[in-house]
């Protein structure tokens, strides 16, 4: 098989979350066993880093990665879902894994896989984890894909774990409370094994605690040691200095990230290295912190954070999905200066499309369109639901159309934003 081929193969063959949805979600990890353990348990040969939470996870893991190959260490990163190229999930000091190795992985482990019916993403993290063995690389960052103690990464012994915050999102898979949802995310607790808490949540500290404590972990919450303040955006660069009570631990810290959400997931990765210095022997510099995280998309490609696609008109896309990351979204757009404002917007059928939908500014043009997937929530749907919410739009066949119309719209002094799900933003990229 030559590689569109060998995708070919793991995309229709194998149950697919991005797809699918629920189905695709497999409730333990065998699956997963079963593959590590015929590939000789690759995940127990490499140092790790474990990142989960429901927001911010993806920024959280590239940043902590950027400051990792900064300091010069060889990094695995593994994210998901890819935005334009399934290569984007697997790689090593920002090179995407080369097409000829995911060849021969599914061409070596084809019988198995054919045997065992993985899912796609249990596939993938076998590939990755096989990948970061083979390269023995210093150290890997490992996003979890959905939830935490049922994810197909959660077999990882890694030095540290990282729960960046807890929102409703995935509800039908991971609880309806989100004190049942932190408790899925906390699953990736090890034990002995620090853990670092982004964001501190009444409904979710308790959890949290009471599994730290079960397992012997020590836990801190990031935003109960550092705080941020004096936020500047300028040149394309979000500024800031980041204080431990009253001391300056790092004065005019940039990063190429720019939402002013990213704040939270800068005090996460501060914390997290702080924890790494102290009690591991992975161990980063004040010059490589500030280096690796004002070069976060230099370094590891990250896309579809507050990212600007084009200007005059501005043209923005974020991979915000769910209330808290559609919240942060509209705080970015309130402090974006425009004239008028242009919403490419569409979503998939398993989110809680009300209460994004109850945030969404009702002073816009709405471009209402359907990701090109099995999930993606029909154009017409979304906009009937959206005129519950008093939002106004016409509704097109394709994101790439609805793109399209929107910048025809629009004056050189609007603003144009895409997004409502990672899929619309990685048609318009």
């Amino acid at each position: 098989m030559n590689y569109q081929q060998t995708l070919d193969f793991l995309y229709s063959k194998l149950p697919m979350f991005t797809r699918v949805g629920a189905s695709a979600f497999k409730k333990d990890l065998t699956n997963t066993i079963i593959l590590c353990n015929a590939l000789n348990n690759p995940q127990d040969k490499f140092k790790s880093i474990h990142v989960a939470g429901t927001n911010g996870k993806g920024s959280t893991s590239h940043m902590l990665a950027s400051v990792l190959q900064a300091q010069g260490y060889k990094t695995g990163l593994y994210t998901s879902p890819h935005l334009k190229d399934f290569r984007e999930r697997i790689r090593i000091n920002g090179k995407m894994i080369s097409k000829t190795e995911v060849i021969a992985f599914v061409k070596n482990q084809k019988q198995l896989i054919e045997k065992v019916e993985p899912s796609f993403f249990e596939v993938t993290v076998a590939l990755a984890f096989d990948c970061f063995a083979r390269h023995q690389v210093d150290i890997a960052v490992i996003e979890v894909g959905l939830g935490g103690r049922l994810d197909s990464t959660n077999i990882i012994s890694p030095l540290t774990s990282v729960i960046t915050n807890i929102s409703l999102d995935h509800t039908n898979m991971l609880g309806n409370t989100l004190a049942e949802i932190a408790g899925e995310k906390a699953g990736i607790i090890k034990k002995d094994t620090p853990v670092v808490i982004g964001e501190t949540h009444e409904a979710s500290a308790p959890v949290f605690n009471k599994k730290a404590t079960e397992m012997n972990a020590p836990i801190v919450f990031a935003d109960q040691v550092l705080t941020a303040r004096d936020f500047k955006l300028a040149n394309n660069k979000l500024s800031l200095s980041v204080y431990q009570g009253e001391e300056i631990k790092y004065k005019n810290l940039q990063s190429d990230l720019t939402g002013v959400y990213q704040h939270k997931n800068i005090l996460t990765v501060l914390e997290t290295l702080a924890i790494l210095n102290a009690q591991t022997e992975i161990k980063t510099d004040v010059q490589n912190i500030y280096k690796g995280i004002s070069q976060v998309k230099k370094q590891t490609g990250l896309q579809g954070r507050w990212q600007t696609l084009s200007k005059n008109p501005l043209v923005i896309c974020d991979t915000g999905h769910n209330e808290a990351g559609i919240a942060e979204v509209i705080k970015n757009i309130s402090q974006t200066p425009y004239q008028n404002l242009h919403i490419i917007f569409g979503m998939v059928k398993d989110k809680d499309i009300s209460k994004v939908l109850a945030l969404l500014p009702k002073n816009a043009s709405y471009y209402f369109c359907k990701p090109d997937l099995e999930r993606g929530l029909a154009a017409n749907e979304l906009a009937d639901q959206a005129a519950g919410f008093g939002l106004k739009g016409n509704t097109y066949s394709s994101v790439a159309e609805a793109k399209a119309m929107a910048i025809q719209s629009a004056g050189a002094k609007d603003l144009v934003y895409i997004g409502g799900s990672t899929f619309v933003v990685a048609e318009a990229i």
